[in-house]
């Protein structure tokens, strides 16, 4: 039996609820930590990925749903969407080789019914996973999802291995059937990373004081980090970004900068590279100056670009995301790995510091698509190869493993898949292994 404890935590200001967001502006921080931006001291990836640099071996099946995976010492830890957790052993996945384990192989340690209120709209339900930095001494997990409890909502919760007691760290997180953000990390700092999305009321974006539509930075008990963006007094000292419409994806070049990757509107999906203090703009601002629906980045000084928008034309639907920093495969070597679902893709992102400004329109050769527009993130022009495209079906996550390979999560049994998906043992973890 797990015994259930609570924090309380200070409640939401500034709320806009119900405001129509063609009457807000941008918000801005009152003042920002010191963005500690230098050129990177890490080698840009400097060789074309392609899909005959890997192996992809299948090594657990049957999988309903799965949403994150993380490593921490020997295990391995997986969500699945409308479950709950599961432990491998990571030096299994990593040897497994014909026949692939079955969910029955991997210890259930949280039921979904073990999570108090939990609930699964739609979109929502167990999402995101993190393991304490200094997992096994400090045998916690944490894991965000999605609740009932008079009203959609989203929880971050702490779970002790070795009591069995969930403690909450972090709640009022704004929830719906879709749109519940929910990827969380711990960063390179110890401090715990949680993506919330726009939760379906986009004017919550561009309020401090909710966190809906942003990236949070907490403690591992769910209190704000000791430096905080200030937003004023109304503001939640938890927001390190703002102005995100569905964020899924995060992690850290090898300086420590967070890279984000979020879903746009019919297209024009982003990966940006995180400033704090940074407004990414939604509901007001998504695209560039020919955007026929949308105000472009150009226009508003008080927006914060990303490295990559995709335009009006091109849907990657972007979830989990990876910047490999291994040698174990050379080729891929400091690309940034972003899953993608509708598109049923995984894409390999190269960043090159330091180039001259574009002509304004992102080109696609034989050499991959470069976003280099003049409207974009000027510290870095992005080149994004397209890679199994339509092999494995909708993909949601990717990460890396000890071993040095990479693991993909599939979700075609989501209700989205299309084509011959789901295949018979879908849903799957599948290892990319150096050819």
């Amino acid at each position: 039996m797990l015994a259930v404890t609570g924090t309380s935590l200070v409640p939401l200001a500034g709320c806009l609820t119900g405001v129509d967001s063609d009457g807000l502006e941008l918000a801005t921080p009152e003042a920002t930590p010191d963005d500690d931006w230098s050129e990177p001291d890490w080698r840009p990836a400097d060789a074309r990925p392609t899909e005959d640099d890997v192996d992809a071996t299948t090594v657990v099946a049957d999988l309903e749903i799965p949403w994150d995976l993380t490593f921490a010492d020997d295990d391995a830890f997986l969500t699945e969407r409308d479950g709950g957790v599961r432990r491998f052993d990571a030096d299994e996945l990593a040897e497994t080789d014909e026949i692939p384990l079955g969910p029955d192989d991997g210890e259930t340690i949280l039921e979904g019914e073990d999570l108090p209120d939990r609930a699964s709209p739609g979109e929502g339900g167990t999402l995101g996973i993190a393991v304490h930095p200094n997992y096994p001494d400090a045998a916690e997990l944490f894991v965000y999802y999605t609740i009932d409890d008079d009203g959609t909502e989203n929880r971050v919760v702490r779970y002790d291995l070795e009591t069995d007691e969930l403690e909450t760290v972090l709640d009022g997180i704004p929830g719906a059937t879709t749109h519940n953000g929910g990827r969380i990390a711990f960063g390179p700092d110890g401090d715990l990373w949680v993506l919330t999305g726009d939760a379906e009321d986009p004017a919550l974006t561009q309020d401090p004081g909710s966190r809906a539509g942003a990236v949070l930075r907490v403690t591992p008990d769910g209190d704000p980090v000791s430096e905080p963006v200030d937003w004023g007094t109304d503001g939640d000292p938890r927001t390190y970004t703002l102005g995100h419409r569905n964020p899924q994806g995060i992690d850290f070049t090898p300086q420590g900068r967070p890279v984000l990757a979020e879903h746009g509107p019919a297209a024009r999906d982003e990966v940006s590279l995180l400033r704090p203090g940074g407004n990414y703009g939604w509901d007001l601002v998504r695209g560039g100056p020919d955007d026929p629906e949308y105000d472009g980045y150009d226009e508003y000084d008080e927006a914060t670009p990303p490295v990559i928008n995709t335009g009006p034309q091109t849907t990657w639907a972007p979830s989990g995301l990876a910047f490999y920093d291994d040698e174990t495969i050379e080729a891929w070597t400091n690309h940034v790995f972003v899953a993608g679902l509708a598109s049923n893709a995984l894409y390999a992102v190269a960043l090159t510091p330091g180039v001259a400004e574009g002509d304004g329109a992102s080109v696609t050769d034989d050499t991959g698509t470069h976003y280099d527009d003049d409207w974009l993130d000027d510290r870095f022009e992005a080149t994004a190869h397209t890679l199994f495209e339509g092999e494995f079906g909708r993909l949601r996550h990717i990460e890396p493993g000890p071993d040095g390979s990479l693991y993909l999560l599939t979700s075609n049994r989501d209700g989205r898949a299309g084509d011959e998906f789901p295949l018979e043992d879908d849903d799957r973890i599948v290892r990319l292994d150096p050819a």
